[in-house]
């Protein structure tokens, strides 16, 4: 199995960096072969430029400005997010990966106007995610960043196996809360 794992935090010491390290670990233990993608570590640019933006629905060129990436989407059975909720969304640097990468002709079709799935080959999806927040509050301001992995990353990839795994209350959370969830979040990777 190969999966690519999109790491997004800026901070080598964090707890994120702590679980990302967990997640690659597992998977590499299990024989997985693992791109991983620490998007900052890499310099990844998120901002749309607005040449993309008028390019993007031409397909294939719209793919040459983040072409590498492509490929390695492309080349992935599994994807993995491995990133914290910052203000109840995704880190800017995740957000620009979908902007820039997740294409038409990439994660989607256009068929009569419709979305249609085009990463079907990403047989698994998982998220390892902290939120500063408890669950409730994450739940009344919508959970923007579950809502799109469990819906918009959902419909464009079709996995057969699908796992959200979060922290919730972070900043509450004690040392033997957060070691408990990074034990889970490797058992979780064992049985990905």
């Amino acid at each position: 199995m190969k999966a690519l794992v999109l790491f997004a935090h800026p901070c080598p010491e964090s707890f994120g960096a702590a679980l990302h390290t967990r997640v690659v670990e597992t998977l590499t233990e299990r024989g997985w072969e693992v791109d991983d993608c620490d998007l900052n570590a890499e310099g990844f640019q998120p901002v749309l430029t607005e040449e993309e933006r008028r390019n993007y629905h031409e397909e294939p060129s719209n793919i040459e400005p983040v072409k590498d990436y492509v490929e390695r989407l492309r080349a992935a059975e599994a994807l993995i997010l491995s990133f914290p909720v910052w203000n109840f969304g995704y880190p800017a640097i995740l957000k620009g990966f979908f902007d820039r990468v997740m294409l038409p002709g990439v994660s989607f079709k256009l068929v009569d106007g419709k979305v249609a799935p085009n990463l079907n080959h990403i047989r698994k999806l998982a998220a390892v995610t902290t939120y500063g927040g408890t669950r409730w509050r994450a739940f009344m301001a919508g959970d923007p960043p579950r809502k799109h992995f469990t819906r918009a990353l959902w419909h464009v990839t079709r996995p057969e196996v699908m796992q959200y795994n979060a922290l919730y209350d972070m900043n509450r959370a004690t040392d033997a809360q957060r070691a408990a969830f990074l034990e889970k979040a490797g058992q979780k990777m064992k049985t990905l």
